[in-house]
């Protein structure tokens, strides 16, 4: 007679099989949606108040693009050391300090006395985001899955272009009732809740977290190659910076930045003074093309993931939706220039703005794809050569529109759209920098 198998008992563990996949990665994936939208909340205030900043101070438009322009530089200069330090201490500390730290001078915004002590003080602002997007990224790596990355990164963008949305409207709204400072020390509190928060929930690695159980961990592990190194291990510059992909990227993204920072530290200011906007009418309209924006990411990283799960080529998967994005970028700026109503203008711009934000999702994701481990100082590199783009532009944009008008500020920003796309014609995805 055969025996029986033995009875299952309460006391039995339950297989992995048997297991339904926790989704703490998911949780861990909104904290980061978050962060992605305080950071473009905070930095995007001075946009929508420097209409009255400038009143009050008498800054020209070239001062005023100077403060502008020196969070950039902070931002940019910053980027190498705020991936390093992620890399070295962790994602959980490090995103912590830094959110901390920019909440506390976004604040001290609101005491500038002049020109020099607000650029100062926008530049170490600068100095504290520098580090959010390479960390940010970093502290993904080892918690998403591969077909994963193109939404993720996707859906972080559209959480920062959401936050950007909706500052316009909010601070004209509190400015009209407490002034313009009161913004500032507003969203600086809800930096501050956050950095709580993430201390309280975020772990480096799933292995450290209580709220992943093993079917959870087994399904990152193997998409991503199991438990992965240790946090403090020494970063391999030389490989990373020999890679012909990282250059194409930062070059790439110094297009990008270029073009993002034209409508995120200028656009109200646009509508205001050339579009004949006035401040209410000005933080709806500028809200628009960020809203198109949002749509953009998501829509960005759901048809790369998508095209990478039904081909298995992720050089195919994230190179068409970049160049498309681009090409929709720079053919939408001409009409939204070249048209004398305003509200067309601002239709034509959304499609623009839509277009470059497809991008964006997908030129995240690939420092995921080849960066492994190192992903937020693959990221940094591209983020860095990026940013000084994303730094000249405003600065130069006040020199153009004081010497030639608004319009060829825009031309500009439609080449640069088009020589990104052809850059992202020569990106390839697969080639990984580790193993």
């Amino acid at each position: 007679m055969m025996p029986t198998a033995p009875q299952a008992t309460a006391s039995t563990p339950p297989s992995r099989a048997s297991l339904r996949p926790t989704r703490a990665r998911h949780a861990v994936l909104a904290l980061t949606v978050a962060v992605y939208m305080i950071t473009y909340m905070d930095r995007t205030i001075i946009a929508s108040a420097m209409p009255l900043i400038r009143k009050e101070f008498g800054f020209s438009l070239i001062t005023a693009g100077w403060i502008l322009a020196s969070f950039r530089w902070g931002f940019t200069l910053f980027q190498l050391p705020g991936a390093w330090f992620g890399d070295k201490i962790g994602p959980r500390r490090a995103l912590a300090i830094i959110v901390t730290w920019w909440s506390i001078f976004t604040s001290l915004t609101t005491l500038a006395w002049g020109a020099a002590s607000m650029v100062v003080v926008r530049f170490v602002f600068g100095i504290g985001e520098s580090g959010a997007f390479p960390i940010a990224t970093r502290s993904l790596s080892r918690w998403m899955l591969p077909d994963e990355r193109g939404f993720a990164q996707g859906i972080t963008h559209a959480g920062s272009r959401l936050g950007a949305a909706v500052t316009p409207p909010l601070v004209v709204w509190m400015i009209l009732r407490y002034g313009w400072r009161m913004p500032f020390l507003t969203f600086a509190i809800l930096g501050l809740v956050w950095s709580a928060l993430w201390l309280f929930y975020y772990r480096d690695s799933p292995e450290q977290h209580r709220g992943v159980n093993s079917a959870e961990l087994e399904l990152i592990h193997s998409a991503t190659g199991g438990p992965r190194q240790q946090i403090g291990a020494r970063v391999p510059w030389r490989r990373i910076l020999s890679s012909p992909t990282v250059w194409q990227l930062a070059l790439m993204y110094f297009c990008y930045q270029y073009a993002l920072a034209v409508y995120l530290d200028w656009f109200p200011s646009y509508l205001n003074t050339h579009r004949g906007f006035n401040l209410t009418q000005m933080g709806f309209y500028a809200s628009l093309p960020l809203l198109a924006g949002v749509l953009g990411d998501l829509a960005g990283g759901w048809f790369s993931d998508r095209s990478l799960r039904r081909t298995g080529n992720v050089t195919h998967a994230r190179r068409i939706v970049g160049m498309a994005g681009f090409l929709i970028a720079a053919l939408g700026i001409l009409p939204a220039t070249l048209t004398h109503d305003p509200k067309l203008c601002v239709a034509f711009s959304c499609l623009a703005f839509g277009g470059l934000e497809l991008t964006v999702g997908v030129s995240w994701a690939i420092p995921l794809d080849i960066g492994g481990d190192f992903a937020g100082c693959t990221a940094s590199v591209m983020n860095m050569c990026g940013n000084i783009g994303g730094a000249i532009s405003p600065a130069l944009l006040a020199y153009l529109v004081r010497d030639l008008g608004w319009d060829v500020p825009f031309f500009v920003t439609s080449a640069m759209c088009f020589v990104g796309a052809l850059i992202y014609a020569k990106i390839d995805a697969s080639k990984r920098i580790f193993g």
